[in-house]
């Protein structure tokens, strides 16, 4: 690497995207991604870090410098670093491509499939409004979807057993509607506990739904093992997770269906290939985290079309979510597009996004937070 390159906190739609252009002494240039929203100013932070050593390095040496990235300090590992690590990753997984003049899938094995399926959610809270985008979403293509729990739209005050049999009775309703060929599921966020999962699930018939995503926090396997005892509906975790190791005692376990894997926090490319290949022989599924970018979905796409083991890619690019703006075509002139309800696989060199960097540079960044949830008695609970 030759001049090294420089990070991007910019906001882009309704928050910041931290993009990293990678330099070399060449001339080529490859532009990764972190996933790590609300906290960029952290990771950039790390990059510098790291940057102080990568200048002169072989871009070229991909999994060698994964290794010298993580094992270089003492405290290895965690959420900043990761997603430090995640972004310089698709970096150079964007310069190889473009020096071999190949696309970023025949690094990882070449193309499996020619186009990526997706899955697109809802935006409306549970009722008549939701269901109208469930029906939109189908008869634009979708054939999998991601619905909405109700109590999520508040930003201050959040209880989970307030809403919980409002959220069943509006799946029961989306089901019936859709009838029975479509693949529904909920992302919950994250926000409720063990026992409220297990009254959500046991509030639904069975078949109502064919993924769970997110119920509860993920730093138990334990939690979700009691969980899987109490409710039959697949599991979709993971977009937290910073590391195959974390990965481990889900996989190992079969604790879970569907990998939400996000590229630009578990360690970038390296390391999801990896992950895939080990829940490959679990039978687990990849489906994508992709919240973010042009960037972000990119890396995903071409890392969706490499691995046999795939259901469906995150897209928040669907005509229920267009009010978002991550996929601003000022900022990303070339970018994966949606024809219908899949992403075609670019054959360009790299990653195949062009970036408006003159334009980048001129956006500022935004310091914002996530809505910061109490419960009505004032104690603090999950967002």
């Amino acid at each position: 690497m030759g001049k090294g390159g420089c990070c991007y906190p910019a906001w882009i739609g309704i928050r910041n995207q931290l993009l990293v252009k990678v330099e070399t002494d060449e001339g080529i240039v490859g532009w990764g991604e972190s996933g790590l929203s609300g906290r960029e100013k952290a990771v950039v932070g790390a990059i510098e870090h790291y940057a102080d050593f990568l200048i002169g390095m072989d871009p070229m040496q991909i999994g060698r410098i994964w290794q010298d990235l993580y094992r270089s300090q003492y405290f290895e590992g965690g959420r900043v670093l990761q997603a430090a690590i995640s972004a310089l990753d698709i970096a150079f997984h964007d310069i190889k491509g473009k020096a071999l003049g190949v696309p970023v899938y025949d690094l990882l094995g070449g193309k499996q499939r020619d186009f990526i399926p997706t899955f697109a959610s809802t935006a409306a809270a549970p009722g008549p409004a939701m269901l109208d985008e469930a029906k939109m979403l189908v008869d634009a293509g979708w054939t999998a979807m991601r619905l909405s729990p109700a109590g999520h739209q508040n930003e201050k005050i959040y209880e989970p057993r307030e809403h919980i049999a409002d959220t069943a009775k509006w799946c029961i309703k989306a089901r019936e509607l859709l009838g029975d060929d479509v693949v529904l599921g909920i992302d919950y966020h994250h926000r409720l506990t063990v026992a409220e999962a297990a009254t959500f699930g046991q509030r639904m018939p069975k078949g109502t739904l064919d993924f769970l995503e997110e119920p509860i926090r993920a730093e138990s396997p334990e939690a979700y093992e009691a969980l899987r005892r109490l409710i039959v509906i697949p599991f979709a975790i993971g977009e937290e997770f910073a590391s195959k190791w974390q990965f481990l005692p889900f996989i190992e376990r079969d604790i879970h269906q569907f990998n939400r894997l996000d590229v630009c926090n578990v360690g970038g490319l390296t390391e999801s290939m990896k992950i895939a290949g080990w829940s490959e022989a679990h039978y687990v599924d990849m489906m994508p985290h992709n919240p973010l970018g042009p960037i972000c979905t990119a890396a995903t796409v071409h890392f969706a079309a490499a691995v046999p083991n795939f259901s469906w890619l995150e897209t928040r690019a669907s005509p229920a979510e267009t009010h978002l703006g991550f996929d601003n075509s000022d900022f990303f002139p070339v970018q994966p597009r949606l024809e219908g309800a899949v992403y075609p696989v670019s054959d360009a060199p790299g990653l195949g996004v062009e970036v408006n960097e003159e334009l980048l540079a001129k956006q500022d960044f935004r310091y914002w937070q996530a809505p910061r949830l109490v419960r009505r008695d004032g104690s603090v609970t999950n967002w």
